[in-house]
């Protein structure tokens, strides 16, 4: 790991340098009257950072020659639900024709409310009638 740390570090330096010579050489050609080649060199100088910088973040390189790998989600076996199904989950009717026996079928009618069936609907307000 030092070592790749080191590389980088030289690597930023000689960049570095060569950055500093070309704005040296921008400010000989630009005093000299050497007009737009003096942007030449200018233009080295401030890109060199952006490239020097990217280098010295990149990191240590893959050691893998392999390539990329492609996706492989993890994920669980599907669900097929009970057999004879129509879609995963449905319940089967009972024989007899009465509604399912879902988790509220033994509620209806207890502690003073209807069963659904004997529900009536809703009532008009006084005066709409």
């Amino acid at each position: 790991m030092s070592e790749d740390i080191a590389y980088r570090q030289s690597r930023y330096l000689i960049m570095m340098g060569i950055r500093f010579v070309c704005f040296v050489i921008a400010v000989v050609l630009f005093a000299n009257g050497a007009g737009w080649f003096t942007a030449i060199p200018a233009a080295g100088g401030i890109v060199i950072p952006l490239f020097a910088v990217i280098f010295a973040n990149g990191g240590r390189e893959p050691t893998s020659q392999r390539g990329f790998r492609a996706y492989e989600p993890n994920l669980p076996a599907r669900y097929s639900g009970p057999a004879g199904s129509s879609y995963p989950g449905a319940a089967e009717a009972p024989a007899d024709g009465t509604a399912s026996g879902g988790p509220d079928a033994d509620m209806a009618g207890k502690n003073g409310v209807p069963p659904p069936k004997a529900q009536t609907g809703h009532q008009a307000p006084p005066g709409n009638g």
